[in-house]
């Protein structure tokens, strides 16, 4: 079996889709994108066919390492999530050519289902307490809400005020059983994380998640020591050593890694594993469509550290379409009662849809996310 072409198509809200064929008519599909840069993924994806064309799809690893290494330049958000989405594709068409999931070819899956939070509250948090109540109604056992909007390097303590009152708000409308997760999403400067962190140890989060931005990891150890609740990050590492140097410095509790921007599944699975070592827990990264969530769903059943899955059905970023609106069984990934079951259909366990993304695509997307200001004019973390 050789590798005959890589089919690309951007297709609303804000992902692109890939399909790898080959000369038997075996084929997979992958997800290669980053928000708001899929044209330049896109053109990634097509520039390293160079290497895939010809090419036996069954050598994962190889391909993989091909891919990383023969470009000389490697690593960084583009280049690791054309990768990603080839990767998933090779493991989505390996599994349908064997007929079994890809769980199964990473030795076989850990658990039957898979924890899930949904998303409530907007990049600049509001009515959380209503939204947050609304999906426990629907079963959900955890969610997640941004932290705060934007907050200047040195801001005013009203804006740590506001922040706790809306996990107070959140925490009061659900009771203490439920798991919050607050995304900072690298809006807060070591300064006035230094008392935001604090502050919310009371209402007890299941996370905070990038508590600094990923350039200033290595403040947590002075600023956070000794919290009594989780650290999580990761959604902007890509790569293996990435990860090898944030767990070695010993202050994230909860990785983060995106199937979409790491690599995909084969260097996914590495991260996860790696992360074992540490006895680190594992809570891929996911706000993307179907494959990212599908191989995703892949990783968390062989992963023993993989505690909770993100998932953005619903999330206001998805104008136009949805999650499941791309599949043709739909209930390959429905949740229920705040659970996912691990996919067992062959490949990552999804069909998708080809003429309707053949249709959506002649709609495309150019998202981009919001820029935003301080009131001097300066630019804001979004």
């Amino acid at each position: 079996m050789k590798i005959t072409k890589l089919k690309t198509w951007q297709v609303p809200p804000r992902w692109l889709f890939l399909k790898i064929e080959t000369d038997e008519g075996c084929y997979g599909w992958g997800e290669p994108v980053i928000e708001g840069r899929a044209a330049t993924v896109e053109a990634a994806v097509h520039e390293l066919s160079d290497y895939l064309i010809g090419q036996d799809p069954h050598r994962i690893e190889h391909l993989w390492n091909i891919m990383y290494r023969a470009g000389f330049y490697r690593g960084g958000p583009i280049l690791m999530s054309a990768i990603a989405g080839i990767d998933q594709a090779l493991w989505d068409l390996k599994g349908r050519d064997l007929g079994v999931p890809v769980h199964q070819l990473l030795g076989g899956a850990v658990r039957d289902k898979m924890r899930m939070y949904a998303w409530t509250g907007g990049d600049r948090p509001s009515d959380v307490g209503a939204g947050a109540k609304a999906l426990v109604d629907k079963g959900f056992t955890a969610f997640k809400m941004n932290g705060t909007p934007e907050m200047q390097i040195v801001d005013s303590h009203r804006k740590v005020d506001e922040a706790v009152a809306r996990v107070a708000e959140a925490r009061n409308a659900v009771g203490p059983d439920v798991g919050i997760g607050i995304d900072f999403h690298g809006r807060v400067h070591r300064p006035m994380a230094k008392a935001l962190l604090r502050e919310l140890e009371p209402f007890h989060p299941m996370f905070v998640e990038e508590p600094v931005a990923p350039e200033h990891l290595p403040c947590l150890k002075d600023i956070a020591g000794g919290l009594g609740y989780p650290l999580a990050t990761g959604e902007r590492l890509h790569t293996r050593f990435q990860f090898r140097d944030l767990l070695a410095d010993g202050m994230i509790d909860i990785i983060q890694p995106d199937i979409s921007h790491c690599g995909g599944i084969s260097e996914g699975l590495k991260i996860a594993a790696l992360a074992s070592a540490y006895d680190v827990a594992l809570a891929p990264h996911c706000p993307l469509g179907p494959l990212t969530l599908a191989a995703s769903l892949q990783l968390d059943a062989v992963s023993h550290n993989a505690f909770i899955q993100e998932q953005s059905m619903g999330i206001h970023y998805n104008q136009g379409n949805d999650v499941l609106d791309y599949l043709v069984d739909k209930s390959a990934l429905a949740i229920e009662d705040g659970f996912c079951a691990i996919p067992q259909g062959p490949g990552l366990g999804v069909e998708i849809n080809e003429e309707f993304v053949e249709e959506r695509a002649k709609v495309g997307h150019r998202w981009r996310n919001p820029v935003w200001t301080h009131e001097d004019g300066s630019i804001a973390e979004w």
